[in-house]
């Protein structure tokens, strides 16, 4: 078989941009995948087919709610769930074969079939052994289970099962108040139906900002998602071809239960690590059945490497694929990094919620000294004419420095607007840098400058 000087196992984010770098500098290279398309979990069943779905609800929820008062007189649309099924699967196609196109123009061999690693230096996929340098694992991650709870895809779904249901349910129930479930739960109500969010924790988005979390509940509730926080869910049981939830709230140990048709496990995702072979190569794992490695991806075995969701850190496709690049640069002989500190993190709802860096929560637990300057979309000229006014950008300064240390932002376009941010951060700058710098008015990016200039002597239109 082929001998090469990288072989990557898995073609997701991670995966297939690290093969084009390392290709791209010079390294023979080789991508590992079983799927019949490329893209991992993120391109075939995850973030590209969801937002599908996200924009085609949103577009609905528009001519609902706001095409009559813009002057857009007719008849509401109607909702075709075959013909949106196809254009997610549409959308998914094109960016599928795209990454097929870029394999070939960058000279990536793609290796079809499941692989693993029966020594250092060789990967195994199907009857043959290929020779490799070094072999990077970016497997990704598969959907946590939940004791009492069994997965079927047609009644229990998990996200993969969401994306493709034979018709929108009356009732669905959502096990999680995570990214995955917000965002396919809000789909599903914006297309009718009834959606009940059951988690585990007192607050919606574990690890989120908490201002950001309690004004994100409100407005999704608005939107007609009911939650029950606090709540244990103990198992599922279906009959008649319909759920019936059940679960123990945890500040007085009542039970309760609650019936739907569909019933969407959402509760994280873990590490897909199986079949690769790790343990009689001695790979170290971590207590969480991560893939253990050090600053520059190795594992405990030479020439054995891993990124992504594999790995420690936010389950976050751009995370792995900055991981990817990094790897691919430090087998080149440079000097790849990733900078943790500054990976913004989005829930596609709508409005879309945006983070980065430190929250209010984090830099309290720190003892750090901080100012917050916040300013409402409400006071945003081109956010109220969109209908859009709800929401705000907060930014979070150090209290001598003035240097950003996190931002926050709930509102339109919030998963665009937050990286302006980032390239901030990412140099240092001041709360004052951004609140000196010009904006085009009338533009949603305002609010962020707005913000900025909170931290200082107040902002402008609030």
């Amino acid at each position: 078989m082929a001998s090469y000087d990288v072989i990557i196992i898995g073609s997701g984010p991670g995966g297939y941009v690290s093969a084009i770098r390392c290709a791209q500098l010079g390294l023979k290279t080789a991508c590992v995948e079983g799927r019949d398309t490329l893209g991992g979990t993120c391109l075939n069943v995850g973030c590209i087919p969801s937002k599908a779905l996200l924009h085609a609800t949103e577009m609905l929820h528009e001519a609902e709610h706001n095409f009559a008062e813009m002057g857009l007189k007719g008849k509401t649309p109607s909702v075709d769930w075959p013909q949106m099924q196809a254009y997610k699967d549409k959308t998914v196609s094109q960016n599928t074969g795209g990454i097929e196109f870029l394999f070939k123009k960058n000279k990536v061999d793609w290796i079809k079939g499941w692989g693993s690693i029966p020594a250092a230096g060789k990967v195994k996929v199907g009857d043959d052994i290929h020779d490799a340098k070094h072999i990077i694992i970016a497997t990704g991650s598969e959907p946590s289970p939940l004791n009492g709870v069994e997965v079927d895809e047609e009644t229990v779904v998990t996200s993969t099962g969401a994306l493709k249901l034979n018709k929108i349910p009356k009732s669905l129930v959502v096990i999680g108040a995570g990214v995955i479930g917000l965002e396919l739960g809000s789909v599903y109500a914006r297309l009718g139906s009834e959606v009940t969010v059951v988690e585990y924790l007192d607050a919606i988005t574990p690890g989120q900002d908490a201002e950001i979390a309690r004004q994100f509940q409100k407005m999704l509730t608005k939107q007609g998602l009911k939650f029950v926080l606090g709540a244990a869910v103990q198992g599922v049981n279906i009959k008649n071809n319909k759920a019936t939830v059940s679960y123990k709230m945890r500040k007085d140990e009542s039970e309760a239960e609650i019936t739907a048709d569909t019933v969407l496990l959402a509760t994280g995702r873990r590490p897909f690590v199986d079949g690769l072979g790790l343990d009689a190569l001695g790979v170290k794992m971590t207590e969480r059945g991560q893939i253990d490695v050090d600053a520059r991806y190795q594992t405990s075995t030479p020439g054995i490497y891993a990124i992504g969701d594999a790995i420690t850190g936010p389950m976050l496709a751009h995370k792995a694929e900055d991981e990817g690049m990094a790897i691919a640069e430090i087998l080149a002989g440079q000097h790849g990094h990733v900078n943790y500190g500054v990976i913004p993190g989005v829930i596609y709802t709508h409005p879309e919620v945006a983070s980065v860096g430190e929250t209010e929560e984090t830099l309290k637990k720190a003892g750090r000294a901080y100012k917050v300057g916040k300013f409402p979309f409400l006071g945003n000229a081109r956010a109220k004419a969109n209908f859009m006014g709800d929401g705000f950008v907060k930014i979070l300064a150090d209290k001598e420095t003035d240097r950003i240390l996190g931002a926050h932002i709930i509102g339109p376009m919030a998963g665009d607007l937050i990286h302006e941010i980032c390239v901030a951060m990412e140099f240092g700058a001041a709360a004052e840098d951004l609140a000196r710098t010009c904006h085009a008015h009338p533009t949603y990016s305002e609010a962020v400058r707005e913000a900025a200039l909170a931290c200082g002597d107040g902002a402008i239109h609030a």
